[in-house]
């Protein structure tokens, strides 16, 4: 398993150099991750939206479009339609969020005839680079389940553990998190919890080791498992955590990068091909690694 974010860059480097089909470009934060990924090697750039507003940002950030496919559809839910159907029709292996509400993207993706489904539900996949973990830790999902039920919450840590199998993490550690470490029969997500770990001890879930639930203290510091004497080959030493909730993997995304000053890099899985779906607030670095994991796992 990879130690750094940098370490996606090293590699995307060492593969096939994958085209990204970018719906609605017209971004500047999103037109400079391009840039820099396309500048790295990582990635060839298909962008897809209003050719003019795409052009005059490519002139204020510097960045030579020559070379480049663009393709004029000022319509943003048609740039949608067809940067997916350049992934259905294999000319592009990686799909990218520009300036479109994630709705309408993902309305194409979703579409039965013509979009991006495999059959498992799309979920959001973090990775964070942080000083105070001793290695990455994935987090899900912050951005597309809201409340997810026991099946939902199964395809969910499936789509996490695909994205540690790709980058050289056979049997990642995954804890189920909440505000207990006990089952209460009155709070749902601990029954989650217990049957997900049972169904992993039973081999019903395999590729990787669960336990919850689990306190976030508990999951991540082996200090404080000990003093709650918690037995856990998870615990303090945690791949993947998934959240009860959209709303509890939202704030702890967003608290480790804003206020616990990580790095971080996230892919849509699920889908035929990853999708590179950013949050307005994230850093440009952060658009960039996205990048580069998506073509990483690729």
């Amino acid at each position: 398993m990879i130690k750094k974010l940098n370490d996606l860059v090293k590699i995307a480097k060492g593969k096939t150099t994958r085209r990204i089909a970018v719906a609605a470009a017209a971004d500047p934060d999103v037109m400079e991750a391009i840039q820099n990924a396309a500048q790295e090697g990582i990635t060839e750039p298909v962008l897809v939206g209003n050719e003019t507003k795409i052009r005059e940002i490519a002139g204020n950030i510097g960045f030579d479009l020559s070379g480049i496919e663009i393709i004029n559809i000022p319509d943003k839910h048609d740039a949608s339609v067809e940067a997916v159907r350049l992934i259905k029709e294999g000319k592009a292996e990686i799909l990218m969020k520009g300036l479109v509400s994630t709705g309408i993207l993902l309305k194409a993706v979703l579409d039965k005839e013509h979009g991006l489904r495999k059959g498992a539900l799309l979920s959001h996949v973090a990775l964070f680079e942080t000083l105070y973990y001793h290695k990455l830790l994935g987090v899900t999902d912050a951005a597309m389940n809201v409340n997810p039920d026991l099946l939902e919450k199964i395809s969910i840590i499936k789509n996490a553990i695909e994205v540690f199998h790709k980058l050289g993490n056979p049997n990642p550690k995954v804890a189920i998190v909440g505000s207990v470490e006990t089952i209460n029969p009155k709070m749902e997500a601990t029954m989650h919890a217990a049957t997900i770990s049972m169904m992993n001890y039973r081999k019903q879930i395999t590729g990787c080791i669960i336990d919850g639930p689990l306190a976030i203290d508990g999951a991540v510091s082996k200090r404080a498992s000990e003093i709650k004497n918690i037995t856990s080959e998870v615990a303090g030493d945690v791949d993947i955590i998934l959240a009860p909730n959209i709303d509890g993997a939202n704030i702890l995304y967003k608290s480790l990068n804003f206020l616990g000053g990580a790095t971080s890099a996230a892919v849509i899985m699920g889908a035929t091909a990853p999708i590179v779906l950013t949050s307005r607030g994230d850093a440009e670095r952060s658009k960039f690694l996205s990048i580069a994991l998506a073509a990483a796992i690729n």
